[in-house]
């Protein structure tokens, strides 16, 4: 099984050879319009970082379409909401600025792709600028766009995840407090866990 794993670029490069055409020249180094568009309709992200020392994480953020600044072609500003406090992205940027950003518009399936550089900003007239319902964001993640580009909609075609028809009904899973209850050996009261959960979710989204 281990000959079977690729462990170079040249091994990758056997398997999947080059790319050509325009997916070898569609990324830019700024924000164009057409980005900046995309960026201003999309009301969710994902963004990757790594730690100094490779430990990865992917976190999702979400909120109405727009909330993502762009001040300039060649910066994003990223608010942080109140979370879980674990702040996994948070401590790899201040380790390592790398950072890679996916942005989705429900209904459209293509995406957003941009990779940059970031810092954590705290400066209060910024977090004002992104306040919802009175309550200015915790931080900031400010991006300095390294390059930015348009990804085709395969993925989202074979996953049809934005078809209505393959949604599923909640119950398929345990509610999430049970299973964080099993995950970490915890005997809890599940409905009052859940009651509380719903109540966090309406007053502390902000």
């Amino acid at each position: 099984m281990t000959d079977s794993i690729l462990r170079t670029e040249d091994a990758l490069r056997e398997v999947y050879g080059h790319a050509s055409g325009r997916a070898a020249t569609k990324a830019i180094p700024s924000l164009d319009p057409h980005c900046r568009r995309f960026i201003e309709l999309s009301p969710f992200l994902v963004m990757g970082s790594a730690a100094k020392d490779g430990p990865a994480d992917v976190s999702p953020k979400g909120d109405l379409p727009g909330f993502v600044q762009v001040p300039d072609e060649h910066t994003l500003v990223i608010p942080d909401r109140p979370g879980n406090r674990r702040i996994d992205s948070m401590t790899n940027i201040v380790e390592n600025p790398h950072v890679a950003v996916i942005f989705m518009i429900p209904g459209i399936s293509e995406t957003l792709r941009v990779n940059g550089r970031a810092h954590v900003s705290v400066d209060p007239d910024l977090l004002q600028s992104m306040a919802v319902n009175g309550k200015p964001a915790v931080s900031a993640i400010v991006v300095q766009v390294d390059e930015a580009y348009l990804h085709c909609a395969k993925a989202f075609i074979r996953s049809k995840l934005w078809d209505p028809s393959v949604q599923q009904d909640r119950k398929v899973l345990p509610p999430l407090s049970k299973i964080i209850a099993d995950q970490t050996n915890t005997v809890i009261d599940v409905e009052a866990s859940e009651k509380q959960l719903e109540k966090a979710y309406r007053e502390t989204l902000y």
